[in-house]
């Protein structure tokens, strides 16, 4: 008995745990004596982890909880991310307490685990989505307007599918939506953090969504027709009857309709409205907003006014000056290198009109440069079927230009260039060089715009051409220059340019590339997908792979979304059924989904369930997919896509 008193003093002195194993040794212990009892039984320890799944934008931060249940002395939980406790730079890291830091410049899906301290049997996991994207600021994703989100980590060809995938909720606006939908991360809208889509109507107003929360939370709504955003007293939107020839073929309103364009690095959208107050003042102004507020920045807006000299329609004395009235500002708006451009054409053809491209100082809203397109003749509108002016890394823009006089290829120093692909320089806007078909006298006289469709940049390549430019437009063509010779004009073929490409009908969008591979529709057509040999520089004629279903007019733009080079999906919209001026009543856009890798095997679309229904369609929507989201406008609302909870 003297050896357990001092034991039991021992165990006194070490702790509870030690004494607790030592009381035994005096012959009571239910297990014969002498031996070690065995443990008590483990507490009934549950863990769960909240959130389940989360889509995280980089550099946003995310706190992760464990609620446990039978853990009596509050041990807690350790946390792993994808297998690796605490985390690391690689999969980012996690505190003690559960609060998620992405890795610094990727996205990817990542698997966070909580472990119970009191019984290490008992975990949970949740799963977190790191995009690093860093925003959708312009027109078909980038300068390039190749379409392309190549940094989707979410969505896959796995989990785009019926039951798992589907309309999350709407955004309800005041007008059309003809705009593409921009989405901006990580803004500080009200003391909280957002990530923002942002949308433009056709009343002149522009909204701010809360691009994740549903139902829709709206952050903000400027009206640019009141006195606060430059209006006069009175001013409303533009009636259709008081613009073009009567053809309701923008109805019934016209307020904004070519895609503005953001500044990241100063939070700034930059859009123009066109406005009314009787039918003898119209008015087009340039806004620069606050992402954060929607209020003027830079003592904006302007109002836009320009003037050539000429002899074209229109003139008055020599001089052409553009009409805010029948002027039509159809492309987005290009951001380059500090300074916003913006182009028009006309309403419905109506005459006299002009194409236009003017240059604004993006931090002072001043204006640079003017282009006009037919100074000496008429029309020559930019149109683009909403597509924007591209871009290379020099700042040259590409554009392309519908009917009207051309007289380039006489004199060098003559600047009429209808149905012609163009290249500006920076510097004054200057045509630096251009391609005109050779049958350019017989594409004006039958409405054969070759700028019905937008211009494409390709990236560089190591093949025979390394700067290449796709464009196609009615005549169902596809144009594929060097961008370093673009061709100019030959009247006898158009041999003197890289690849002609038939299609079946005309083109009216702007094509994607992704993976050496072009996407497009025409006229009553399927979607294609055309390969591109980098060894050759040639696309070939004949698709790898077609949808089963054909667009019908207008044929749309397809727009991408990847994890880099695989789990591609090709979205595009049916918009068909936009009502005026055809005679069959408006009716849903449907957006469809298909496996870039073999357009064959469709995915999804919205007409399959009634749940996903979009709303009345819109002419030339463009969707834009962010942050496992897809964003579509329509007449009445913004439909949000995305996976199911």
């Amino acid at each position: 008995m003297e050896k357990c008193k001092v034991l039991r003093l021992m165990g006194g002195i070490v702790g509870a745990t030690v004494l607790s194993g030592l009381v035994a040794c005096g012959g009571g212990s239910s297990n014969g004596g002498g031996g070690t009892p065995p443990p008590p039984p483990p507490p009934n320890v549950t863990i769960a982890v909240a959130p389940k799944s989360y889509n995280l934008v980089s550099p946003q931060t995310l706190q992760f909880t464990a609620t446990l249940t039978g853990d009596t002395q509050h041990q807690g939980a350790t946390w792993k991310v994808d297998g690796v406790a605490g985390g690391n730079s690689t999969v980012g890291t996690i505190s003690a307490s559960g609060l998620y830091t992405p890795p610094a410049g990727g996205g990817g899906a990542h698997t966070i685990v909580a472990t119970s301290v009191a019984d290490t049997t008992k975990s949970d996991s949740a799963g977190i989505n790191v995009t690093d994207l860093a925003g959708v600021f312009t027109y078909h994703n980038n300068l390039a307007r190749d379409g392309t989100n190549t940094q989707e980590y979410i969505l896959n060809t796995s989990n785009v599918k019926s039951g798992t995938f589907g309309k999350l909720f709407s955004c309800a606006v005041d007008g059309a939506v003809y705009a593409q939908p921009l989405w901006v991360p990580n803004v500080t809208i009200n003391g909280g953090l957002h990530n923002v889509v942002v949308v433009a109507t056709q009343h002149d107003s522009v909204y701010a969504f809360d691009a994740d929360a549903s139902p829709c939370a709206t952050l903000w709504h400027a009206s640019l027709l009141d006195t606060a955003h430059g209006a006069t007293t009175g001013e409303t939107s533009v009636s259709w009857t008081d613009v073009g020839n009567g053809y309701k073929d923008i109805y019934p309103e016209i307020g904004i309709t070519g895609t503005p364009v953001i500044d990241p690095s100063s939070h700034t959208l930059y859009v123009v409205s066109k406005s009314e107050k009787t039918t003898s003042n119209f008015y087009q102004r340039l806004h620069a907003l606050d992402i954060a507020t929607g209020n003027e920045k830079l003592s904006g807006p302007v109002s836009i006014t320009a003037s050539v000299t000429g002899t074209g329609d229109g003139n008055v004395g020599g001089t052409i000056a553009f009409d805010p009235r029948y002027h039509l500002q159809r492309p987005g708006l290009a951001l380059v290198n500090g300074v916003v451009y913006i182009s028009w054409a006309s309403h419905e053809d109506k005459t006299p009109y002009h194409g236009w491209v003017i240059g604004y100082d993006a931090s002072t809203l001043q204006q640079l440069s003017v282009f006009n397109t037919t100074p000496n003749d008429g029309l020559g509108g930019i149109w683009m079927g909403g597509g924007a002016p591209a871009a290379d890394s020099a700042g040259n823009l590409y554009l392309a230009t519908g009917n009207g006089g051309f007289d380039a290829d006489s004199n060098l120093s003559l600047n009429d260039v209808g149905d012609s692909i163009l290249k500006l320089n920076p510097s004054g806007l200057v045509r630096a060089d251009y391609f005109t078909p050779y049958n350019q006298g017989a594409l004006e006289s039958n409405d054969g715009d070759l700028g019905a469709g937008g211009v494409l940049l390709l990236p560089d390549q190591t093949g025979p051409v390394p700067h290449l430019l796709v464009e196609g437009g009615k005549q169902g063509l596809i144009y594929v220059l060097d961008r370093d010779n673009m061709g100019q004009y030959n009247s006898i073929d158009n041999s003197q340019i890289v690849q002609t490409v038939t299609l079946s009908s005309g083109v009216f969008s702007t094509p994607a590339f992704w993976q050496n591979t072009l996407y497009l529709t025409a006229i009553r057509d399927y979607l294609r997908a055309l390969p591109f040999n980098p060894t050759t520089g040639q696309f070939s004629a004949t698709p790898n792979s077609t949808s089963a279903y054909k667009f019908p007019f207008p044929p749309p733009t397809p727009s991408i979304s990847s994890q880099g080079a695989s789990n591609g999906i090709v979205w595009i919209t049916d918009s068909s059924l936009y009502g005026p001026p055809k005679t069959a009543p408006a009716a849903p856009a449907v957006l469809y989904a298909y496996d870039a890798t073999n357009l064959g095997n469709m995915l999804w679309n919205s007409s399959l369930n009634a749940s996903d229904t979009a709303g009345n369609s819109v002419k030339f929507t463009v969707p834009t997919i962010a942050n496992g989201k897809v964003y579509i406008g329509t007449a009445t609302e913004v439909d949000v896509y995305g996976l199911l909870p």
